[in-house]
């Protein structure tokens, strides 16, 4: 079996997520068996559909596509030289995606089965919300409805906004209170019955992540996620220092050598990869068996489109030191029907194991005829 065609295909979906707009570059690598394997990355199509057909189409094309780890190795090294942090891993991890879906059709088992098989019989999750309610405004409704249906944990970023106000550079008194209200509201309100997450997207000044952090601490947060940039890793070291609650980080961090200072300096407690960004299913298998040795556990971050969130799936079945998953129910419910064939449901605020052959996925028929769908090809 043999590489013959490299198609990329993109559109806009009308999804928003805290940084606007959301358009996924989705990848399929075509062959002369007539297995097609299908990846996907986010959140700069033009740029990274640029880099798949001129920089990693050449190292594909006429490969045997079950070669993964070689292929992966060639493709990194296609692009290393000017630096790969950015649309070059980007477009990687979408290619490995798509190898990883083709191998496992070519074998007709799930990618998880590939990967050494299930660690678990149901996948744990947890619902980043967003959401129809408000968890600003609605706190305690939007936390009983997702209790509703068995979600028990729940990540939420009510500092965002007062980061854009201050640059993350400062906090007043009330500015922290304002903060805190929808975690107070929902601990007050369902005590122990509902985990909260809080995520910070990489906003704030270490000062200012120190005082949100002992603000927060009554309230016990499941975890503090991303409160720096992820470019000082030893700044996060102190930052862990000067709290009792556990960080976890980073979806930003590429490959298993981006992850390799945050291990080593121990300032997270719970791991995060993206698999549309940390170089595919290969590199997070690796970077969940380097936070292994470490006895830390992963949270895989799954807020891309329909492929991630079943790639997120089969490494979260497999890996052995899954914390939870990271899952977007009013994406998976309702914003993912019409782009897949069928969609991967929560059950009782869990997901059963994925389904096969490959990662389960296909796009909807069609989809490329729709208006405003970019479709490239090489050759």
């Amino acid at each position: 079996m043999r590489i013959t065609a490299i198609e990329t295909l993109y559109l806009s979906c009308g999804i928003t997520v805290h940084a606007g707009p959301v358009r996924w570059t989705w990848v399929r690598i075509h062959t002369d068996a007539g297995l097609t394997g299908l990846g996907e990355t986010y959140p700069n199509p033009e740029v990274e559909t640029a880099v798949i057909h001129s920089a990693l189409a050449p190292v594909l094309l006429g490969q045997d596509p079950l070669a993964i780890d070689r292929l992966w190795r060639e493709m990194f090294l296609a692009v290393s030289y000017s630096g790969w942090a950015g649309a070059e891993m980007r477009a990687i991890s979408a290619v490995d995606l798509a190898l990883w879906d083709l191998a496992g059709k070519a074998a007709g088992m799930p990618v998880y089965q590939l990967l050494g098989g299930a660690s678990r019989e149901w996948i744990p999750t947890y619902n980043t919300c967003y959401d129809h309610l408000d968890f600003l405004t609605e706190p305690v409704r939007l936390a009983r409805d997702l209790a509703s249906q068995g979600i028990n944990a729940m990540k939420i970023w009510p500092f965002d906004g007062i980061a854009r106000e201050t640059r993350g550079q400062f906090l007043t008194k009330d500015q922290l209170r304002r903060g805190v209200e929808p975690l107070r509201r929902i601990r007050e309100e369902l005590g122990d019955r509902m985990d909260v997450a809080l995520e910070f997207h990489g906003y704030w000044n270490l000062p200012c992540a120190i005082e949100i952090a002992r603000a927060v601490e009554p309230y016990a947060p499941l975890w503090l996620e991303e409160m720096l940039p992820q470019d000082n890793l030893a700044a996060y070291r102190e930052l862990a220092e000067a709290t009792r609650l556990p960080l976890c980080l980073s979806e930003r961090l590429m490959t298993r050598w981006g992850f390799r200072e945050l291990l080593d300096n121990r300032a997270a407690r719970i791991v995060m990869p993206d698999l549309c960004w940390c170089g595919g299913i290969s590199e997070g298998r690796k970077i969940a068996s380097a936070a292994e040795t470490y006895y830390l556990p992963v949270a895989p971050h799954n807020c891309g489109g329909p492929v991630l969130h079943a790639a997120t799936g089969h490494l979260a079945a497999n890996v052995p030191n899954l914390y939870l998953m990271e899952s977007v129910r009013r994406h998976y419910a309702e914003e993912y029907l019409g782009l897949t064939a069928a969609p991967w449901l929560a059950e009782d605020g869990r997901f059963p194991l994925p389904g096969g052959p490959g990662l389960g996925v296909e796009l909807a028929e069609g989809i490329e005829a729709r208006p405003g769908a970019m479709v490239r090809r090489t050759p």
